[in-house]
C-alpha cells in the first residue's frame, strides 16, 4: 500500500506559512513607519486664519488677522490655499473714519483690507462649530469648495487664531467658546484622517498657552502670545480711529515677516519666528510647545509654514484634491 509524502508536503506548507508570516510582518512594519509621527515631504501649504471677535471696539483683532493674511500672501500662499474667517466687518463699520480700510499702524501706511482680500467666513458664519467642521472636513451639505480645507497628508498648515480668550478657551463673538480639548480632538481627527503633514498653531489671545495644552497629535508646534495667567496686550491706539489697532505679538510678527521675501523665507529658520519678542518686548511671555514636533526648528525653513515652496496645479475628484507638481 502506497504512502503519501508528508515530508515534502510539510516542507511546502512550511514555506507558505513562512512567506505569509514575512509578508504580514512587512505590512505591520510599514504601517508602524507610516504612523510613527515622522513628517513626510511637504507637497502643499495651507493657512487657516481666524479673528473670532465681533464689534467695533475689537478693531485690533481684525487688523491682527488681516496683517498675517497679507504677509503670507506676499510670501507665496495664494487665496485658494487660505481660509480666512473674519467675524466683524470692521472696514465697513459706519464708525470707521477711513471707510473700506483696516490699518495696523498709526501712520496708516498699509491698508491690510485691500481690494484683493478674500474672506471665506464672515459675520455670523464665524463660529466655533464651523471652525471645527473646517478642520475635520465634516461640513454641512451644500458647503462650497471655497469654505473647505482640502488638505492631505502632505499639507503643512498654519493655523492662526486671534480674539478674546481665557484659560483653556477662545471666545467666538461672545456667543460661544472653542475649548482647548475640542481643538485637540479636532487635530486628532485630522491626524487620523491624514489631513495634515505638519501644523504650526499660533494664538494671539489672553492665556494663549492654554489653547495648546491639550494637544497630543504628532508634528504640531503650538505658539502662544501669553502664558497661562497672563493677558495678551494691545500695542498702540490710533487717535483718529479711537481704538487700539494691533496687538503686541502680532505687531512683532508682522515686523518680522515684512523683512522676508520668498527667497529669504527659504533660508530663514522657523526658530527665528519664536524669538520675535525678546525679553519683555511683548510685555506678555511668548510660549512655544514643541514636544510633539519631530524636527529641529533651527533647521526648518520659515517657508515651510509661511510660504509656498512648491507650485501645483490643483485638480479635484468629488471635492478631493489631487496634486500635480508643475515642472
Amino acid at each position: 500500500m502506497g504512502t503519501a509524502r508528508p515530508t515534502s508536503i510539510s516542507l511546502a506548507t512550511y514555506f507558505v506559512i513562512f512567506y505569509i508570516y514575512t509578508l504580514l510582518l512587512l505590512l505591520v512594519t510599514l504601517g508602524q513607519t507610516q504612523d510613527s509621527g515622522h513628517a513626510k515631504p511637504i507637497t502643499n501649504n495651507w493657512a487657516v486664519l481666524v479673528s473670532s471677535s465681533k464689534f467695533w471696539f475689537n478693531y485690533r483683532h481684525a487688523a491682527n488677522v488681516l496683517s498675517i493674511y497679507r504677509s503670507i500672501k506676499r510670501l507665496g500662499i495664494d487665496d485658494s490655499h487660505i481660509i480666512l474667517m473674519l467675524a466683524d466687518d470692521t472696514a465697513c463699520d459706519p464708525r470707521n473714519p477711513w471707510p473700506g480700510t483696516v490699518f495696523n499702524n498709526i501712520k496708516h501706511e498699509i491698508n491690510v483690507y485691500g481690494s484683493d482680500t478674500e474672506v471665506d467666513y464672515k459675520g455670523d458664519e464665524v463660529t466655533a462649530d464651523n471652525f471645527i467642521r473646517l478642520l475635520t472636513g465634516r461640513h454641512l451639505e451644500g458647503t462650497p469648495r471655497s469654505k473647505k480645507l482640502l488638505t492631505d497628508d502632505g499639507s503643512n498648515i498654519l493655523i492662526y487664531l486671534t480674539g478674546h480668550g481665557g484659560d483653556g478657551f477662545l471666545k467666538f463673538q461672545d456667543k460661544s467658546e472653542l475649548l482647548a480639548i475640542e481643538f485637540a480632538e479636532a487635530i486628532a481627527q485630522m491626524h487620523t484622517k491624514k489631513r495634515y503633514n505638519e501644523i504650526l498653531f499660533v494664538a494671539d489671545t489672553c492665556q494663549a498657552e492654554s489653547l495648546s495644552s491639550r494637544l497630543n497629535s504628532p508634528n504640531i508646534i503650538g505658539v502662544g502670545s501669553s502664558k497661562i495667567g497672563q493677558d495678551s496686550l494691545a500695542r498702540e491706539g490710533d487717535p483718529t480711529i479711537g481704538l487700539a489697532i494691533i496687538d503686541h505679538f502680532t505687531y512683532r510678527a508682522l515686523a518680522f515677516l515684512e523683512n522676508q521675501n520668498e527667497t529669504t523665507a527659504s533660508n530663514t529658520k522657523l526658530k527665528s519666528f519664536f524669538e520675535i519678542c525678546p525679553g519683555d518686548a511683548c510685555i506678555s511671555t511668548v510660549t512655544v510647545r514643541r514636544d510633539l514636533y519631530k524636527r529641529d526648528p533651527s533647521k526648518v525653513p520659515l517657508s515651510d509654514f509661511f510660504g509656498n515652496k512648491h507650485k501645483f496645479n490643483r485638480l479635484y475628484v468629488d471635492d478631493e484634491p489631487l496634486w500635480k507638481e508643475m515642472l
